[in-house]
């Protein structure tokens, strides 16, 4: 899972050298102008890194690694919308729309409900271009082939007008190629062996849609100054059925001293596990204890990660096979964080919190919230507890949101635990807690059409019927801290109990009444938008921003 918020505080691993805001004078905010075109919710930030540290080999991979990832955008531009020149011939000249449709791949809105903005485009298709988008459910239902469920088939008509599986190999079967060469000539110049190996198993499983090896592989990808992610990875764009992954790519430059300092808290995930406020039987999977947490600056996204919110930490591999074998590893890209963090989550707590509260609004409790949130993702349950199968699987396309909503409060819950244990100690609590509830009115902008968005309101929904949260006469929140423990703890074991349960239809009934943006709060965002405040970033990068 990747999560769509996020230069680190030293703080958070250096306890000694932690930079307090309360003593610096804050700069002299920069007056907000009314947004008047679509594309001006999105604010620019250039990703770039340091590199002077890198091997002459290392420099002259990263080339063949952007053009591997340009072709991951490709495919997600196919995946989502279908024909990009057709949509660009369509808009015109029209620079906003124009923009509009590079950010979010298509011509729907994803931070506005997949709102068409393109003149006589409809409704975007719940399962994009993963189906037909005529397909009826009764022929899917009557649809006898094992591999339509698989991640890594389209589904297509055949000349007679059935269904049939393609695999991604044999439909995308050129580009594939020619990324997969690329990548096995960047193995021959990666500086790391466990990472040249994963590059040449990567390779592989583009070329056979078979990504266990390269999965366990990059377990072992630790001491790496590049990485990177490929391939089809995440399930958001599937909004139907909520089974497709859609092609990405991610360029990763490691910041090895900050990796160093984040690997203390790996060891305290079995702990953490029997910690969990549930029944035993829905805590009885022992998650990996391999946990990886490492620090980057991120250089390059392409395809579904770049799409409408920009992913600011990962958590991978999805397999829950290698999950409870191995764990997963939980990557902070920490130039994208610092960028939202600045940009958007400040700007709206000035416009939302009380006074008193932006005391306690800390870029060391972001990252913190997020690190955890990441932790969170390989914990709970990955198999329901009657023998229905995987979570994801029988929650389908309602699991992409209580998974995203499981990890941000059950973040949040371990972040308190490991504070009680003494582990803990870069921020308080009333520093997470705040910044989370700040982090809320930043992720509910993403809107209904976003796992994250349904996330966020779930958890805002359930919190102020704890009454974790007060809502002043000005229209300005403070936290209840003790009844926020409280709330936390429940709905973190709540969103267990319901996966661990697998009941599809429970959770789409509770998704539904719970994952709306009342009056009040779309009246409190309605003056973040009116201030002109981003909802989320884009990106000036690529190997002309890098590599100058």
């Amino acid at each position: 899972m990747k999560i769509k918020y996020l230069a680190i505080i030293a703080a958070l691993a250096i306890g000694a050298t932690a930079c307090d805001d309360t003593k610096k004078p804050e700069p002299t905010p920069e007056p907000v102008q009314q947004q008047s075109n679509l594309s001006d919710k999105y604010a620019e930030y250039t990703l770039t890194s340091d590199i002077s540290h890198l091997s002459q080999n290392e420099r002259e991979m990263l080339p063949l690694l952007f053009e591997a990832a340009n072709i991951m955008d490709q495919l997600f531009w196919m995946e989502n919308y279908g024909d990009k020149e057709e949509l660009m011939t369509r808009i015109g000249d029209n620079a906003d729309l124009r923009k509009m449709a590079t950010i979010t791949y298509g011509a729907w809105d994803g931070l506005d409900g997949n709102k068409p903005f393109v003149e006589g485009i409809g409704e975007k298709p719940a399962g994009a271009q993963f189906y037909p988008i005529d397909m009826t459910e009764e022929e899917w239902n009557a649809f006898d082939d094992p591999n339509k469920t698989s991640q890594y088939t389209m589904v297509v008509r055949d000349e007679n007008g059935a269904l049939k599986c393609v695999w991604y190999h044999d439909y995308f079967a050129e580009q594939i190629e020619k990324a997969a060469s690329l990548l096995d000539q960047a193995s021959e110049l990666a500086g790391d062996k466990e990472f040249a190996t994963y590059l040449k198993l990567r390779a592989k499983a583009l070329r056979t849609d078979d990504y266990l090896e390269s999965d366990l592989q990059w377990m072992d990808v630790r001491n790496n100054n590049i990485d990177m992610v490929v391939g089809p990875i995440e399930n958001y764009t599937d909004a139907r059925y909520g089974i497709k992954a859609a092609h990405e790519a991610f360029i990763l430059i490691k910041d090895q001293e900050w990796t160093k300092q984040l690997a203390r808290y790996a060891a305290y995930v079995p702990e953490l596990q029997k910690q969990l406020p549930v029944p035993e039987e829905y805590k009885k999977e022992v998650p990996g204890a391999d946990l990886d947490l490492a620090a980057y600056d991120a250089v390059f996204y392409a395809g579904d990660c770049n799409a409408n919110s920009k992913t600011i930490a990962i958590n991978l591999p999805n397999d829950e096979r290698v999950q409870l074998k191995r764990g997963t590893r939980k990557l902070q890209l920490k130039n994208s964080m610092q960028a939202k963090f600045d940009k958007i989550l400040v700007p709206i707590a000035k416009e939302l919190m009380t006074p008193e509260s932006m005391d306690n609004i800390k870029f060391d409790a972001f990252f913190a919230n997020v690190m955890f949130h990441e932790t969170a993702h390989g914990m709970g349950i990955k198999n329901t507890i009657d023998g229905k199968g995987t979570v994801r699987e029988a929650l389908g396309n309602q699991y992409s949101a209580i998974e995203e909503a499981k990890a941000d409060v059950l973040g949040l819950y371990l972040v308190t635990k490991l504070a009680e244990m003494g582990v803990y100690t870069n921020t308080t609590m009333e520093d997470n807690y705040t910044t989370f509830m700040a982090g809320i009115f930043r992720s509910v902008r993403f809107g209904a059409a976003s796992a994250h968005g349904k996330a966020n309101m779930l958890t805002f929904n359930y919190f102020q019927n704890e009454g974790a949260f007060v809502r002043n006469e000005e229209g300005k929140y403070s936290i209840d801290f003790e009844k926020m423990k409280v709330a936390v703890e429940k709905l973190a074991g709540d969103i267990l109990k319901h996966q661990g349960d697998g009941d599809y239809e429970a959770v789409k009934a509770w998704l539904g009444e719970m994952s709306v943006i009342h009056p009040e709060l779309q009246a409190d965002l309605d003056k973040v938008n009116a201030a002109g405040i981003p909802t989320d970033i884009y990106f000036n990068m690529g190997p002309q921003v890098l590599l100058k």
